[in-house]
């Protein structure tokens, strides 16, 4: 079965946007003035001598996951590690955020679960939440018993910018495990997973890896960082198009990413979940060893993944399987 959202055609609507949105860059100079990075993991401006990052994302139809298993309390986690997680990617720590809360109906339980998670992945990523929006809006927001959706924006502070150009040939891609699916290809794994028996596996929260990232960016002189979202390892791309990805030791399945193996061909499942890698950084050989010190140091399971080529594109192979994603 295929991911039934067309990734291209996605890709081409977002382009289409930048294509709209970039020529408001010249409403503002100076203080406040943005970077003309387009399509990476967050937008960047100048204040004074600092350069911040700005960045929003949801957790899609993990929420009906959420409902269907009545907890609620974990995915605020999610909608905070979707985008401190991006902001890592172009060498940011996260600062401050906001989050939009969409309801059906006035719930004051239940906002207070989902406010737990907010507050917890603000804990683990040390940004602060300083407001927010909650719109009840029962003419949009409908489905289940008690409806809703999230999303969280983001301002970190650029540490070590970091957008992939000094990427190079040989260079090792190193991969960070990730909890689970995290927030995406939910819309898929909802139709081949059972809510009884892989209710309590989909609404693990993604993992948040913003301490870790962030002494290995102080240690380390890392060319690029890709969290591994919508879109999954073709998301590399967006780094640095004019070399190429290799990646030849993915980890050993978890049992969910196995189960749907079995009705999901690999190069789709290549295109649409993590395949137990949440993060990967591509860094020169001589400091592999650093940041698997590091990463062990915060309990998170890290392996060299793969190498960077000459050949343009992403290219996996796994127990005998390959795909390549352009």
């Amino acid at each position: 079965m295929k991911y039934q959202i067309d990734i291209a055609h996605v890709k081409k609507i977002q382009n289409s946007i930048w294509e709209r949105i970039k020529s408001t860059f010249t409403y503002r100079k100076g203080f406040g003035e943005p970077l003309p990075i387009f399509g990476h993991y967050g937008g960047l401006f100048r204040c004074g001598n600092e350069t911040l990052v700005m960045h929003t994302d949801g957790v899609g139809t993990k929420v009906l996951v959420a409902q269907a298993m009545n907890k609620y309390d974990t995915i605020g986690i999610d909608a905070v590690a979707m985008s401190v997680n991006d902001i890592l990617c172009v060498g940011a720590e996260p600062l401050v955020g906001v989050d939009y809360l969409a309801l059906a109906k006035e719930d004051e339980e239940l906002v207070g679960e989902i406010m737990k998670g907010l507050a917890k992945g603000a804990e683990e990523s040390g940004c602060a939440i300083i407001g927010g929006e909650t719109a009840i809006i029962p003419d949009i927001i409908k489905g289940g018993e008690r409806p809703f959706d999230l999303a969280f924006t983001v301002v970190g502070r650029v540490k070590k910018q970091t957008i992939g150009e000094h990427i190079v040939k040989g260079d090792v891609i190193v991969g960070l495990e990730s909890s689970g699916l995290h927030s995406n290809g939910y819309t898929l794994a909802r139709k081949l997973l059972s809510i009884e028996e892989w209710g309590e596996e989909m609404l693990k929260p993604t993992r948040i890896y913003v301490p870790a990232v962030l002494e290995m960016m102080d240690v380390c002189d890392i060319h690029g960082i890709a969290h591994i979202t919508g879109g999954s390892f073709s998301k590399i791309i967006r780094l640095n198009p004019n070399v190429g990805y290799k990646i030849d030791n993915l980890p050993e399945p978890k049992p969910i990413f196995a189960e749907l193996m079995k009705k999901v061909e690999f190069g789709e499942m290549c295109k649409t979940f993590n395949m137990g890698i949440g993060m990967v950084l591509i860094l020169p050989e001589d400091r592999v060893g650093t940041v698997m010190n590091i990463a062990k140091k915060y309990e998170i399971n890290a392996d060299s993944i793969g190498r960077i080529t000459e050949e343009k594109g992403v290219w996996i192979e796994s127990n005998g399987k390959k795909a390549k994603l352009t």
